[in-house]
């Protein structure tokens, strides 16, 4: 599919919604369900999208009836400049705007928070696939260097947040099964009242997976309470725990995919195949984290929030046994000063955030899933620092600046306890200045336009210091590059029909990117400087109705167009200068249609399209384009037949057209094992159970 089809299909879906106004029967206008009151709390700013002048956008689980919830896959690919991919089941990797260069699997150079917590460990590391769907409400996902407030980081920022203005009193039941021995229990729980709200919830999930070798377990349970203790103070306390295991298959070469795209990956030379390895992840991870809010004036008020985080790691692969403990402690605090004179607003913003992490790596030989001779025992302390000020101002309602900065500094120390003499590596980075200005301007009501300049720093994490070679690097340099940012926001049909656009140009120096040795280990280079430009676009549609058996009708689109290029890189005797970055599609294209009946009936379809993926720096290897169609049919009681209670069932399927594609390619993997095949067409039902407590 060319870019003139992608640009067509957009333009046809946001115009053929348009239209439905006109030709569907009971429209009423005061009826239509809008869209645009979407509250954005990212960077403080805590007013309706349209009116931000960022790259923000927000999903809110409550509208999840779309999706298989087993995975945030789906869901997050929704989003204009997103891409999230599934190695295997309960192995993610997230990239905004190209950021997954860094992440050969998992999460990093995206900066997570949970309930003001910081996810994202002091190295750079984020198990983001610890969580569950019923671990939060709503998610902001930020577009760009968001480093002027949330410390180092050029791959966007991403909130997840428990509560809501339409908590209640209540117990949420879901199970789920489906293809490849798929079974899903979502349970949540609220309880209390508005002073003392509290979320406990369990999930659990197991898949045999499409591929040989892909088991999956993951239990995950969480008590997000919140206690308003006066009219000026709140506490909230947020708790997590997750203990997961899966396999990992491994990546396929090209023939071996073609003979069959099951098999795991085979046995090869010296090393055993990923079955025989026992290879797999075993993971526990605990957060916990109290946050203050304290109202000193109607105007002043302070945000702390205190937390501490610990992972267990056991990692068996076809080259080694890797064990990690990772403990960190972390703070955020933050003064906010709002006053309004005559017809100005005016916000100041003063902060700071610190994050220890004192981790402990062990890497032994594999014999057969068991730890045998210990190779490497490596202690690593790695902190950072950053205080960050902002101003923001709106004039007239009318006008909207904003100008924010921050100063950070990371310091890692590293001991290699099985050489003796012991001697400390050590690394600082330090006075990285992370500047950020925007500006946006209100055009008639719920219009506007905004354009915004941000620089961006990033050190190496932890995973790109001591990758899987097992080679200490202490002469990686960190990114740092300036983001420029011009888009716009409308708001039309009296707010049925929501649009936005967003051209970006990102000039990023001393990229970090991921490369692996003819064994498969990882390690990083700075591969110069990158040209990223891209397009996103936008469009979400809602129509609703009077006296008819149609209540709604929605359809949301989403189109990402992406030039990234290497400026210039220079690889011993080869120049890459030109190439395209791998891991990129070009393009891609999201279009997700829902429509509710009267009587409780649903219908949502979904589509994904992407273009081709160079997956090494060469270009000398593709990834070929697919398209998935998702659809899911179900029922949800518009009235409960007792007090309370609703009861909802649906039946869905995924990837009908039965594509055979790559979902998570392995970046410049050696010997050509680029392709970690995805689920082929499959299914899955479910059953869900709601009560309510009755209003007092």
């Amino acid at each position: 599919m060319n870019k003139t089809t992608c640009f067509l299909l957009l333009f046809l879906s946001v115009q053929m919604v348009s239209k439905a106004q006109d030709t569907l029967i009971g429209a009423a206008a005061d009826s239509a369900k809008t869209l645009g009151e979407v509250i954005i709390s990212a960077f403080e700013q805590h007013r309706i999208q349209v009116y931000c002048p960022i790259a923000v956008t927000q999903i809110n689980t409550a509208n999840a009836d779309r999706y298989n919830k087993t995975s945030l896959v789906s869901g997050m690919n929704t989003i204009a400049g997103v891409r999230m991919e599934e190695r295997s089941p309960g192995s993610y990797r997230l990239s905004i705007r190209g950021s997954s260069l860094r992440s050969p699997f998992g999460v990093r150079n995206v900066k997570v928070y949970w309930n003001n917590i910081p996810v994202t460990d002091a190295g750079g590391n984020t198990y983001f696939n610890g969580f569950a769907f019923n671990n939060f409400s709503t998610i902001e996902v930020f577009k760009g260097p968001a480093g002027s407030m949330y410390g180092a980081g050029t791959g966007g920022l991403i909130l997840l947040n428990s509560f809501t203005n339409t908590w209640k009193p209540g117990v949420n039941a879901e199970y789920v099964t489906g293809s490849y021995g798929l079974q899903n229990i979502l349970l949540t729980a609220n309880v209390g009242q508005n002073n003392n709200r509290n979320i406990i919830t369990y999930a659990h999930n197991q898949s045999d997976g499409y591929r040989n070798h892909t088991y999956s377990r993951k239990d995950n349970v969480s008590l997000v309470t919140q206690l308003k203790h006066t009219d000026r103070q709140q506490l909230t306390g947020s708790f997590f725990y997750t203990d997961m295991f899966y396999e990992t298959p491994g990546g396929l070469t090209k023939t071996e995919w073609t003979a069959n795209p099951k098999q795991a990956r085979p046995a090869a030379g010296a090393f055993p195949s990923a079955d025989g390895a026992k290879a797999g992840i075993y993971q526990k991870t605990f957060i916990a984290g109290l946050t203050n809010v304290y109202n000193f004036t109607p105007e002043f008020k302070n945000t702390t929030t205190l937390s501490g985080s610990f992972a267990q790691v056991k990692n068996p692969t076809f080259r080694n046994y890797e064990r990690r403990i990772e403990p960190g402690p972390s703070g955020r605090t933050l003064f906010s000063y709002d006053k309004k004179i005559n017809t100005a607003k005016i916000q100041w913003v003063l902060g700071g955030e610190w994050q220890e992490g004192y981790y402990n790596t062990q890497v032994s030989n594999n014999r057969k899933g068991v730890p045998d001779t210990i190779q490497t025992n490596d202690d690593i302390r790695y902190n950072n620092f950053s205080v960050f000020t902002q101003g923001d101002i709106s004039l007239n309602n009318d006008w909207f600046i904003t100008a924010g900065a921050s100063i950070n500094r990371a310091e890692v120390n590293f001991r290699r306890l099985n050489v003796y003499p012991v001697q400390a590596q050590d690394v600082t980075y330090k006075n990285e200045w992370a500047p950020r200005l925007a500006l946006l301007k209100r055009i008639g009501n719920n219009n506007s336009v905004f354009a915004s300049v941000t620089r961006g720093f990033s050190p190496p994490g932890i995973s790109e210091l001591l990758p899987s070679t097992g080679i200490i690097t202490t002469n990686l340099q960190a990114e740092e590059g300036i983001n420029y940012e011009l888009g716009g926001r409308a708001s039309l049909l009296q707010n049925r029909l929501q649009l936005e656009a967003i051209g970006f140009y990102f000039n990023l120096n001393h990229a970090l990117v991921t490369r692996k040795d003819l064994s498969g280990a990882d390690y990083y280079v700075n591969a110069g400087n990158t040209k990223q430009r891209g397009i996103e676009c936008s469009a979400d549609y809602t129509q609703s109705f009077y006296h008819s058996f149609i209540k709604y009708f929605h359809v949301q689109s989403a189109f990402t167009l992406s030039d990234f290029t290497y400026g210039s890189y220079q690889k011993e005797n080869t120049s890459y200068n030109g190439n395209r970055l791998p891991g990129v599609p070009g393009h891609t294209l999201s279009i997700v249609a829902d429509l509710q009946s009267d009587a409780g009936y649903y219908v949502t379809a979904n589509w994904y399209s992407s273009a081709k993926i160079w997956l090494d720096d060469a270009n000398s290897a593709l990834a070929d384009p697919y398209h998935l169609l998702g659809v899911r049919i179900g029922w949800k009681q518009p009235q409960s037949f007792k007090a309370g209670i609703k009861l909802g069932i649906y039946a869905g399927a995924d990837n009908l057209l039965d594509e055979n594609y790559s979902l998570g390619n392995d970046i410049n993997a050696a010997g050509g094992r680029y392709y970690n095949p995805a689920p082929r067409r499959n299914y899955y039902v479910g059953l869900a159970v709601q009560w309510l407590a009755p209003a007092k």
